[in-house]
């Protein structure tokens, strides 16, 4: 059943969306799990505590944050099993879990903003989606930051609550958000959260590992369908590049995306004005991107996005007739 509830989420995540009028009236699970992690945060994360005891409490951050989500997701679940309201409602609550049509959204706002309005608006439109220093980047690398912002969160936000919900079910997947959300507050190596983040950060690597591999081989795959890319690029890349990556992650999908679309990501960039070395992804066949280049990637993306959905269907169906 949860293989099934997997595939009923992501096809209706991906024809509906998260409507508007209910995140204006109730919020989205994620920001309910926002504000627990930030009233942890806030309480238990000291200045006055030393690194040790700032990774302790962050570990028991973590640990609450999982045991909440986990526990509410599990009674819901049950609840709505055990007094026959059926797959629909269960469907509906897992569906605000990936997050396909708002990614390929704000990654298309970027493209429309440099295509209509020019640089400055393509950098404000790529700061919604991207950590680093909007106004150090020329027009490629607003393109390049768009389309690895794509491709990072196609395995976070749509690939690894898939495959977790098919694991664990409702519970599955709304913890895998949590701990991603987690990991996005405070996983980072800043100095109030290096210590704080440490087991968000560590856990987040471990539980987006398969998402990540699945992520490079639905690019590949992808590639094949598509005139213009290259899926023997894109395994070559993978192969080659995506391990060097400072994520043991994110390499993944980015270094087959770059291969499939023969253009060069990640790299050297700035962030809060320190500039930080990385090497990059793809050999960079292309290296004066432009809207079209997004554009591409969108395509890719959307294709890989209908394999996986094709792939737990089948499965679902699989799993019934054995």
């Amino acid at each position: 059943m949860y293989v099934l509830l997997a595939f009923l989420a992501l096809l209706t995540e991906r024809l509906f969306g998260y409507p508007d009028w209910i995140y204006r009236a109730i919020g989205h699970p994620v920001t309910w799990m926002g504000r627990l992690i930030a009233c942890l945060d806030a309480r238990w994360n000291t200045e006055h505590s030393d690194f040790s005891a700032r990774k302790a409490w962050g570990l028991l951050c973590l640990t609450t944050l999982l045991g909440a989500t986990i526990t509410t997701s599990f009674l819901i679940e049950a609840a709505l099993l055990k007094h026959g309201l059926g797959l629909v409602p269960l469907v509906l609550l897992a569906a605000t879990l990936p997050a396909q049509k708002s990614l390929e959204a704000h990654v298309e706002a970027v493209a429309d903003a440099l295509e209509h309005e020019g640089l400055d608006a393509g950098r404000k439109a790529v700061s919604m989606i991207v950590g680093r220093d909007p106004e150090q980047l020329d027009e490629p690398a607003v393109c390049r930051a768009a389309i690895e912002s794509l491709a990072e969160n196609f395995s976070d936000g749509i690939v690894a609550p898939a495959v977790w919900t098919a694991v664990g079910g409702l519970a599955g997947g709304a913890a895998y958000k949590a701990a991603n959300t987690a990991d996005s507050m405070i996983g980072h190596r800043s100095p109030r959260h290096e210590a704080f983040g440490w087991a968000a950060a560590r856990f987040d690597d471990l539980i987006n590992l398969p998402a990540s591999r699945l992520s490079a081989t639905l690019f590949v795959l992808a590639a094949c369908l598509l005139p213009l890319a290259s899926p023997r690029n894109a395994l070559a890349a993978v192969r080659r590049d995506a391990r060097s990556h400072r994520s043991p992650n994110a390499g993944w999908p980015e270094a087959a995306m770059a291969g499939a679309l023969d253009i060069a990501l990640a790299g050297p960039r700035s962030y809060g004005g320190t500039m930080i070395e990385a090497p990059f992804m793809g050999e960079g066949g292309k290296a004066d991107l432009s809207a079209s280049d997004i554009r591409r990637a969108l395509k890719l993306a959307r294709v890989a996005d209908a394999l996986l959905i094709a792939l737990l269907g089948l499965a679902a169906l699989l799993i019934a007739l054995v």
